[in-house]
């Protein structure tokens, strides 16, 4: 026989049973958490706005809602006429100030030869280096000012400032915007499940605290649980907010309402596995084994599902139980 009891842990004694083994489970109160249903958001940690640098036309667009970006991906480009022109107006000066350097560089070898053989006096000399360090100058300071004018359109892709998922673009192309404006927003790859519970509860809910969410709504059968992770200081029309860990919550869809069970303090009960309950016209038995042996079936009033962690198939039983009854699997 081997016999499972309960008493804030799972204990198995197996002994032997040639032909079949019986399961027995002693029935002993346990501290449970007093649960409460509350809907919770799947939430991106933080959405990050993707901001454009300069003024201008969006030129192209390169995402739509529901692209996943990378870190410094171009989302889109913004072009402004403007910065093209000043960018050939520059590169006329630049031209002409190339043409006066290298007259500036020819007077001034010539001046140079004519002071060697005394031609000339040295203040002609002195005049064309003058002369070549102006145009010298002038044309690094015209070189700066196309550069200034070239990182601006560089500045015309907007770039990604995180990776994530892009929740919304606000905009087409051929859309004038200003420098600032957002562009797109991206929710970051970290998502969470912000929970909003009512502020009576507030002084329950502290980090580590375990939280068990509906499978059915998730699509599956085996229930799951998350761990909460932050409760913000800040009551929000009388709710706390809290964020909760959940592996594999998925990154795609945002503000999905998911109900979630939170503790609200603890209570005792009686927690049974579901594989010794069983259904006979509608009412719920146990096999409660007796002192001389003999097997009763007893009737009993089913709670509410209880999963744990380690105890994912166990039920709360309101009455017809006491401390110490051993039941048997059917």
């Amino acid at each position: 026989m081997r016999v499972l009891v309960i008493a804030g842990m799972w204990i198995g004694i197996a002994s032997l049973g040639p032909a079949r083994a019986e399961d027995v489970f002693v029935v002993a109160s346990r501290m449970v958490p007093d649960q409460k249903a509350v809907f919770a958001t799947v939430e991106s940690r933080r959405v990050v706005p993707a901001r454009a640098r300069i003024g201008g036309t969006v030129a192209e667009l390169a995402v739509k809602e529901g692209d996943r970006v990378e870190l410094g991906q171009v989302m889109a480009s913004v072009g402004d006429e403007k910065i093209a022109l000043q960018m050939k107006s520059l590169d006329a000066q630049i031209a002409g100030l190339e043409a006066q350097l290298a007259q500036a560089r020819t007077d001034l070898s010539r001046a140079e030869d004519l002071v060697g053989k005394g031609t000339i006096p040295r203040t002609r000399l002195d005049e064309a280096r003058t002369a070549f360090s102006v145009a010298d100058n002038a044309m690094r300071a015209r070189v700066a000012e196309r550069s200034v004018i070239q990182q601006q359109l560089a500045e015309g892709s907007v770039l990604a400032p995180a990776a994530g998922r892009v929740l919304k673009v606000p905009l087409t192309t051929g859309t004038v915007i200003m420098a600032g404006e957002s562009v797109a927003d991206i929710a970051e790859q970290d998502f969470v499940l912000r929970l909003r519970v009512p502020e009576r509860h507030a002084r329950f809910l502290k980090a580590g605290d375990t939280i068990r969410l509906d499978a059915a709504e998730l699509g599956q059968s085996e229930p799951r649980f998350g761990t909460i992770t932050l409760v913000y200081p800040r009551i929000e029309d009388g709710r706390v907010v809290a964020d909760a860990r959940v592996d594999g919550l998925g990154d795609y869809f945002v503000s999905e309402r998911i109900r979630v069970w939170v503790a609200a303090g603890d209570r005792s009960a009686f927690i049974v596995p579901a594989p010794f309950i069983t259904t006979r016209f509608g009412v719920d038995y146990v096999k409660i084994r007796g002192a001389g042996g003999a097997d009763i079936d007893v009737p009993v009033q089913r709670g509410r599902e209880q999963p744990q962690p380690g105890v994912p198939d166990g039920i709360e039983i309101l009455s017809g139980l006491t401390s110490g009854d051993r039941l048997v699997r059917p």
